[in-house]
């Protein structure tokens, strides 16, 4: 996989309710400098609800996202959570969306990017029957949905998912997550 910088390895970081309704509102460009103050390079986002793309060595990554996690919790003063994902977890998610091999529209596939690995027993009391014809399948630390009618129409909430797996989770749409791979590998 290539590098997006020389910097060390590439890596996605997803903040949740970011710009979201008119809700905790932060540029994007200073979001970007939050992630090169914090020792990040070769920093890019893409769109306005919180998807960074970013190099750094593989010590660094995960103290850059605590450092920016707190000081933009701080400004919102609410949690924000952030999600990190190396290029290569990415690589794996797209490759793994167990509802591309049936002629979907993609316009009806999410990811969940989970904060930590579910237990078993927590993924097995998820009600496939919740929300018909709703669906979704939990691989690790992500969970891959196909909803047809829409994010806004499901029950899978990010609420109910977030409960029943004990973990904190942002979703982005197909399109997001292929278009932040390409920026990442590009």
């Amino acid at each position: 996989m290539e590098s997006l910088g020389a910097s060390g390895d590439s890596y996605v970081a997803l903040l949740r309710g970011i710009n979201v309704g008119g809700r905790n509102r932060l540029p994007m460009d200073e979001l970007a400098r939050l992630f090169e103050h914090a020792g990040c390079a070769s920093v890019r986002t893409y769109i306005q609800s919180g998807n960074v793309v970013f190099s750094a060595a593989p010590s660094i990554a995960p103290s850059a996202r605590e450092s920016v996690a707190a000081t933009v919790s701080a400004r919102m003063g609410t949690d924000i959570p952030i999600v990190l994902r190396s290029v290569g977890d990415l690589d794996r998610v797209v490759g793994e969306n167990p509802f591309l091999g049936e002629s979907q529209d993609p316009r009806a596939l999410h990811v969940g990017f989970l904060s930590s690995r579910p237990l078993p027993e927590r993924v097995s009391s998820l009600d496939p029957e919740r929300s018909p014809p709703d669906e979704f399948v939990v691989r690790g630390s992500e969970i891959y949905l196909r909803l047809p009618n829409g994010m806004a129409r499901t029950r899978l909430t990010v609420s109910y998912l977030e409960r029943a797996l004990a973990t904190s989770a942002t979703f982005r749409n197909w399109r997001t997550v292929v278009n932040l791979l390409k920026i990442a590998t590009g």
